[in-house]
């Protein structure tokens, strides 16, 4: 059987196969984003036209915009759809919603993500605690964040992170050389996981390529340089002969958009611009002598893709959020660098990503799932990483209901995400809860549970709020905002506590 390396798969978890996939299949006929269509155009792109203009076409204004092997992978899926119906690969068919393209964009994303079941799977059968393991593996196959973003926004974020996971485990079974090819594998599917490679870099270096005394293994550091190389060949290797590697870098980098995305990603930022949007009411009915810059007034407020201008605090620039990143990462790196084992290699991946969705430059809120994959791994060590890992991950799904702002979905999302956390986070709980041992813990323990419980009138408030003010579009951005300022708060403490354990705990 196909699955043997895989171990003996057990009637549970075949049972939760079928079952979310039976689920998945109800949701076909469920809102889709435009990037359904984007893929779709994908399809299209890489099925009519030859590989030299593939990052020139601009038939749609979804032009390809990801690195080559997911381009790839577009035309390797293009096959079958022109078989099925051959409109779905028509360049010129703009916005085509016929059921077989539903069926089969929807199918694509069902088959790919086997990619991550297939890695959660192995975490159990190397885990030296396979029950605790067997309750994370599921949250992840089941995470609300991959239902809503894939199966009903429309993406294939689980087939990636299936691609990440496999690294993270050859990484946990000592086999860092395929660890770091899987890794470039995933580079060139989708630059955004770009974030994670200094973490990738110390560690392999300094555990792979190093000997304990710090002397280079010139054989290993020659194999990994080499492998890596070969992946990005075989990446961008067509594009290099036909010189175009400027219009590929240029679809990939574009760096004409702003701070903050439409909806605020809930980060630092986002804090930053609420700030200047409460400044700058505090400008207008108080005489507090601040200067008011006019072409901020309206730039934060309705939630508009283009360059963020403050109203009243000095305009961040991309060099800025950069520097800041940087610094952060810094930390980690050096603590990862003094101890390069496996643990403190996910801790120090999950804070590269984690940092950089705090502190990037136009981060999109879909990213923070760059946080909640990594940081899943770490949620049974004990109870400190066990609410850090509840409190992110709460805040980071909550932040993604705004995505599906549909009437018939948003009901589904939240009872399946509410169950979700009844049979992942309950269980978990009962295993690792410590009572506080001291009462400033006490209280914090209250505060967090309380922000916690503050979920519910937030949801009650956006769900309520249009209705009163009568959809008025001043009023409008109101209950994103508060969304996405609410999310912030728990995701930054979630980020102190988890560099707090990383930096001061023992490897």
């Amino acid at each position: 059987m196909w699955l043997n390396f895989l171990g003996d798969v057990s009637q549970s978890e075949v049972d939760i196969l079928l079952l979310s996939t039976a689920f998945k299949f109800l949701l076909f006929p469920a809102y889709r984003s435009t990037d359904f269509e984007v893929h779709r155009n994908w399809l299209a792109i890489t099925h009519s036209l030859p590989i030299s203009q593939w990052y020139y076409d601009t038939t749609s204004e979804w032009t390809l915009d990801y690195p080559p092997f997911f381009a790839y992978f577009e035309k390797l899926m293009s096959i079958p759809a022109s078989f099925i119906d051959p409109k779905i690969v028509d360049l010129q068919n703009l916005q085509y919603n016929a059921w077989t393209v539903i069926v089969f964009q929807r199918l694509t994303v069902i088959i790919s993500e086997l990619v991550l079941g297939a890695a959660l799977l192995r975490f159990i059968r190397d885990s030296v605690d396979p029950s605790r393991q067997r309750i994370l593996s599921a949250s992840l196959f089941l995470h609300p964040g991959f239902l809503i973003i894939d199966h009903i926004h429309f993406q294939y974020n689980g087939f990636m992170f299936g691609i990440l996971l496999w690294s993270i485990l050859m990484a946990c079974e000592g086999r860092k050389l395929a660890s770091g090819i899987l890794f470039a594998v995933l580079l060139n599917f989708k630059h955004i996981y770009m974030y994670l490679a200094p973490a990738y870099f110390v560690y392999l270096l300094r555990s792979y390529c190093m000997s304990p005394a710090g002397a280079i293994i010139a054989t290993r550091f020659i194999s990994l340089a080499n492998s890596v190389l070969l992946v990005f060949l075989a990446s961008l290797g067509p594009f290099v002969l036909m010189g175009q590697l400027p219009q590929l870098f240029s679809r990939l980098f574009p760096f004409t958009r702003g701070l903050n995305h439409a909806y605020w990603a809930p980060n630092a930022w986002a804090l930053v611009t609420a700030a200047d949007r409460v400044l700058l009411q505090l400008v207008k009915h108080l005489d507090v002598g601040l200067a008011v810059n006019k072409s901020g007034v309206v730039s934060t407020s309705r939630g508009l893709v283009g360059d963020t201008v403050f109203a009243v605090i000095p305009n961040i620039k991309p060099i800025h959020t950069f520097i800041i990143t940087i610094i952060f990462q810094m930390v980690y790196l050096i603590k990862l660098w003094r101890a390069p084992t496996y643990k403190s290699f996910v801790a120090a991946l999950t804070l590269c990503g984690y940092a950089s969705y705090m502190f990037g430059w136009h981060v999109h809120e879909k990213a923070v799932l760059l946080v909640l994959v990594p940081l899943t791994l770490l949620a049974s060590e004990n109870y400190a990483y066990y609410k850090t890992f509840v409190i992110a991950s709460v805040a980071g799904i909550f932040s993604l209901f705004p995505l599906i702002f549909t009437p018939a979905e948003t009901p589904l999302i939240i009872i399946y995400s509410l169950i979700w956390g009844g049979t992942v986070l309950y269980p978990l709980h009962k295993q690792l809860y410590e009572f506080p041992s001291s009462l400033p813990w006490v209280l914090l323990e209250s505060f967090e549970n309380a922000y916690l419980y503050g979920f519910a009138l937030l949801q009650v408030f956006v769900t309520l709020f249009p209705l009163m003010t009568g959809r008025n579009p001043d009023a409008e951005f109101l209950p994103l905002m508060a969304t996405s300022v609410y999310c912030a708060v728990g995701l930054i403490w979630s980020f102190i506590r988890l560099s707090t354990l990383y930096i001061t705990q023992q490897y």
